[in-house]
């Protein structure tokens, strides 16, 4: 028996908008998700006061103001800009590559046209004319020294593989800023939700009915006839039940510790791009928010998570999909059987088999509204 109009397979972001847009749009729908919370990959809960981004940090920055505009809707935005540090043998040097690491690498190294200089003669040293493989690419970008220092050992430990056995179009480009400008991004709009973003994408469900817990198998098997239409943001391999094989992704570890001491590390996040530190980053999630509690004051205590990147086996939690040309031509094969399906549409990363932003995603949400219920998304 028919009872809704939507079954949406994921409580993350994707999922969240498009049921308050069903939900406005007049439809019936019904929010599932298998873990035991919303809010997907952005889920962030309550540590001593602290909001910790249970699945690595998310900042969300965009230059589209459509997108902007929407999720303010739901959360107030504080001015946070990402500024990461990179540690390399206990130097420290300020990211994205920028003056400051230029000055800091090179001494005597001053003005944009010392830096240039500099690394136009180390593309030059190096004569790669045709890039072959990820180092090669990385080195005919940057040059040595940017390269050993920061880039070669945090890559290989992100891929699991050396930069030598990675194929070159990974990495299209390596930017370098010629400013004293420690911004990481050059979006218009950037920060944190203030209260976390739980609590933003528990707004966007608002009204909605929401099921924790639930395996979209299992509540099929159940209840075909639940709804007359699926959204379904799960793997599109698992929908298959794998039967032409197994989409590959990279995967994550997470170990937070908390501490009793107001400043651990003095910045939200410090990428270690030496090979032989197992873990890429350390989060220090009260800096997304200044060091203060929903009240404004400050807090006492600190909780750092530790990043490691993971081989990823069916079963563990998927984060970057591996699009190499093996993947994507399994990936097309399941693009064409759902194609063929009348009732489900795939949405979302793992719907579509792509790593997205955070703005990103909530744009192609806003596709995914205007495809299936013909309306524009609400911004009131």
């Amino acid at each position: 028996m028919i009872q809704y109009d939507y079954l949406i397979v994921g409580a993350g972001v994707t999922g969240a908008i498009f049921a308050r847009e069903a939900r406005l749009a007049g439809r019936t729908c019904l929010v599932i998700d298998r873990r035991d919370h919303i809010a997907g990959n952005i889920y962030t809960e309550d540590v001593e006061g602290i909001h910790v981004h249970k699945y690595g940090a998310h900042i969300f920055h965009t230059s589209m103001k459509d997108v902007w505009e929407y999720v303010n809707q739901f959360a107030d935005f504080n001015n946070y800009v990402n500024s990461p540090v990179a540690n390399f043998h206990g130097e420290m040097y300020n990211m994205p590559f920028n003056m400051n690491t230029f000055a800091k690498i090179w001494p005597g190294v001053c003005t944009p046209e010392d830096a240039r200089k500099r690394i136009d003669e180390q593309i030059a040293a190096e004569g790669i004319c045709e890039p072959t493989n990820l180092e090669e690419q990385a080195l005919s970008l940057v040059g040595r020294d940017i390269f050993e220092k920061l880039v070669k050992g945090y890559t290989e430990k992100q891929w699991g593989r050396d930069c030598s056995d990675l194929p070159a179009s990974i990495i299209r480009r390596l930017p370098c800023r010629f400013t004293y400008d420690n911004n990481y991004f050059n979006d218009r709009y950037q920060g944190i939700p203030m209260g976390g973003y739980t609590k933003m994408v528990e707004k966007m469900l608002d009204g909605t009915e929401v099921r924790l817990g639930v395996e979209y198998s299992d509540l099929i098997a159940e209840q075909p006839d639940i709804a007359k239409h699926v959204i379904y943001c799960g793997p599109i391999d698992a929908f298959y039940e794998y039967k032409l094989g197994t989409l590959e992704y990279r995967s994550l570890r997470f170990e937070s510790e908390l501490f009793d001491e107001e400043n651990h590390q003095g910045v939200a996040v410090v990428n270690y791009t030496e090979r032989e530190i197992p873990y890429t980053r350390i989060i220090e999630h009260k800096h997304f928010e200044f060091g203060l509690d929903d009240d404004g004051n400050p807090l006492p205590k600190t909780v750092i998570t530790r990043e490691y990147p993971a081989d990823w086996k069916p079963g563990d939690e998927p984060y970057y999909p591996i699009n190499d040309s093996k993947n994507e031509s399994l990936y097309q094969q399941y693009r064409e059987l759902a194609d063929r399906e009348g009732n489900v549409t795939f949405a979302g990363r793992l719907g579509g088999y792509k790593y997205y932003d955070m703005d990103k995603a909530v744009a192609a949400a806003f596709d995914l509204v205007r495809n299936e219920l013909g309306v524009e998304p609400t911004i009131l």
